[in-house]
């Protein structure tokens, strides 16, 4: 435990770091209370999730750190990667913006409930890992790999994507701008191409993955797709 101390508080002040700078310097104040308040839930819920991880599957972990576009092996998912850290990256500046000039404000209650959006949507991807040691940032499969059809995989075959998703539609709302909800126009479809693209990988590379489909017929919502 003592070995996680040191690493975890830099990894926190790191990330705090980069989200001030996004946050801060396009609204231009620190008068931003909800700024510091998503940063807080943000960043004490991926720790948490860190930490889980160094302690109880250090191998997932890893394997959560090949991320970005380098690390795919497709040409597909290299776009769909650089596509989706763009527009995250876009979206903090944006709502940053949109606070500064008071573009589409939010009651304070619904910034709150956006803070719950995004913690709930970290949960789920935490049940996930619990559930999915093979859950890994890229698009692969490894030696040993076996089809998860239990927890979340029993509702739906990428419920990593829902707890993203919810966490998407909180940010903007924690942040402080309805208008950071269009950021939706870009994550659902790039969410969905990756998917799709995702599962002709598995169905050719996985053992078992072609029969899980036809077991659990929803990708992403239930009774809708």
């Amino acid at each position: 435990m003592k070995q996680l101390i040191l690493p975890t508080l830099r990894t926190f002040l790191i990330g705090f770091i980069v989200l001030g700078t996004l946050l801060f310097l396009p609204s231009w104040t620190i008068n931003y209370w909800q700024a510091w308040v998503f940063m807080v839930v943000f960043m004490v819920s991926t720790n948490a999730i860190g930490i889980y991880l160094s302690l109880k599957d250090p191998e997932l972990l890893e394997r959560r750190k090949k991320f970005g576009p380098g690390q795919e092996q497709s040409p597909a998912q290299k776009i769909i990667i650089s596509l989706a850290v763009l527009s995250f990256l876009g979206l903090f500046v944006f709502c940053a913006l949109d606070y500064r000039f008071g573009w589409s404000p939010v009651p304070a209650a619904v910034s709150v409930f956006g803070d719950v959006l995004v913690a709930l949507g970290l949960f789920i991807n935490l049940l996930v890992f619990r559930e999915n040691s093979y859950g890994g940032s890229t698009i692969e499969t490894v030696e040993g790999q076996k089809v998860i059809s239990t927890g979340p995989y029993a509702l739906m075959r990428h419920p990593m994507y829902v707890g993203v998703l919810i966490m998407v539609i909180g940010v903007p709302l924690a942040l402080d701008s309805w208008w950071g909800l269009a950021i939706l126009l870009i994550t659902i479809p790039v969410l969905m191409w990756r998917i799709l693209d995702e599962e002709q990988l598995l169905k050719k590379d996985l053992p078992g993955y072609l029969e899980y489909t036809q077991k659990v017929h929803y990708r992403l919502v239930p009774y809708l797709w």
